[in-house]
């Protein structure tokens, strides 16, 4: 972890390399962009989750259950 001195010789160079104007621009691009990064795991999850609809695999071991 950077200590206050180091975090604050990258703050300079970053308002040096960037401009105090596109700094928030950035941070809001920065923030859109984990946002809909968080959104799309989410809804990778929820897909995961859903049960899977009965196929004929499984119809054919229920059968074979009922008849032993």
């Amino acid at each position: 972890m950077p200590s206050g001195m180091e975090l604050g010789i990258i703050v300079i160079v970053i308002l040096l390399l960037f401009g105090g104007k596109k700094i928030p621009e950035l941070a809001k691009g920065l923030g859109s962009g984990i946002k809909n990064f968080k959104n799309a795991l989410k809804e990778e999850d929820e897909v995961v989750m859903v049960k899977p609809e009965k196929n004929e695999t499984d119809e054919i071991k229920l059968s074979k259950e009922r008849i032993s």
